[in-house]
């Protein structure tokens, strides 16, 4: 098929991309253009495409990583619903533990010849290096909602990271904490990277020098225990407070102190992100940095919907800010004596 593609982009003077954007029937090519590719098919004996090969499924992948996270079925939900409002059909696509990963759904949505494919809190990179080629290949309609990793050719829509922990410092730091740490996802992840650099940016405009605030910063997996076992380390090297990186990892911190023996908020602090369900209803109720999810999965839903239509969307990030939600998980630093 590849010197085919050869001689039919030189029989119409096209480049092999617009010839194969023809082929695969994208829309971002001009009329003209298209006549010429599909005559230089009929003269080389070569089948035009399929008008009904070319027309998308209705079905729309919404990739998530996992369902234990709360915040990706939220997500997932909201999505879904927007989905249905426009006449698409959702197909909830999450990692198994007996083995089905985000490569095998992908094959699986590619196969029906997907509409588009929402991918939430994930990495792209997870999809497959044939399979990402495929999609692209294909000019599959994207979005990425709160991306794992970077992306600078995609379409992104994500919570301002920066944003939320600059609301978290300045609470904390209003009511008195000087000794703050900073409890995020592995290194690699990119929302915890932002976090780090608005963490670190912080301190330097207050001119707080790097060997304080460096030995208070945390990286763990994304569950309870990992975030426990971390926020040990972090009060033990004089945390009073604590920012963390997601609700999962603040509720993890608050098991921590508890085993040090510390009370969640007179001895220590803790604040989450993303005021996933229930957290109004934790012991503490957990102060944390609430992700617009509406807002979100209204902007995503667009995007894809503009594409579909065969709009051409420019990639980058549309951030949105996240708001501080105050509860009984931080207070003013104790006094003894």
């Amino acid at each position: 098929m590849k010197k085919k593609l050869v001689e039919v982009a030189r029989f119409a003077g096209v480049s092999e991309v617009t010839a194969r954007r023809v082929l695969n029937g994208s829309p971002q090519v001009a009329p003209a253009t298209r006549e010429r590719v599909l005559r230089a098919l009929d003269v080389l004996g070569l089948p035009r495409p399929s008008t009904e090969d070319d027309e998308r499924s209705v079905l729309i992948g919404v990739v998530v990583p996992d369902l234990q996270n709360p915040i990706f079925p939220a997500f997932a939900e909201a999505i879904a619903s927007r989905l249905n409002k426009r006449g698409l059909i959702p197909v909830l696509c999450t990692r198994t533990s007996d083995g089905v990963s985000e490569a095998n759904y992908i094959d699986m949505l590619l196969a029906q010849n997907i509409g588009g494919i929402v991918f939430i809190g994930s990495s792209y990179a997870d999809a497959g290096r044939e399979q990402g080629a495929a999609l692209k290949d294909r000019e599959v309609p994207m979005v990425l909602v709160n991306a794992a990793d970077e992306n600078a050719e995609a379409v992104q829509v994500s919570a301002d990271d920066a944003d939320a922990v600059r609301q978290s410092l300045t609470h904390l730091t209003g009511m008195g904490h000087e000794r703050v740490g900073l409890l995020v996802g592995p290194g690699g992840h990119v929302p915890s990277a932002r976090k780090l650099a608005a963490f670190a940016a912080f301190w330097k405009a207050r001119r707080v020098p790097a060997d304080h605030w460096m030995p208070l910063v945390g990286h763990a997996l994304f569950s309870m225990e990992a975030g426990a076992a971390a926020a040990e380390g972090l009060l033990r090297r004089g945390a009073t407070a604590i920012v963390c990186g997601s609700d999962e990892l603040a509720l993890g911190a608050v098991r921590g102190a508890r085993r040090l023996g510390l009370d969640v908020p007179r001895d220590a602090s803790v604040t989450g992100f993303d005021d996933s369900l229930f957290m109004g209803a934790v012991d503490p109720p957990l102060t944390t940095c609430r992700q617009p999810v509406s807002r979100m999965a209204d902007a995503a839903v667009e995007v894809l919907a503009q594409q579909m239509q065969g709009h051409r969307t420019e990639p980058g990030v549309t951030l949105f800010e996240t708001q501080l939600i105050v509860r009984g998980s931080t207070g003013r630093p104790f006094q003894q004596g």
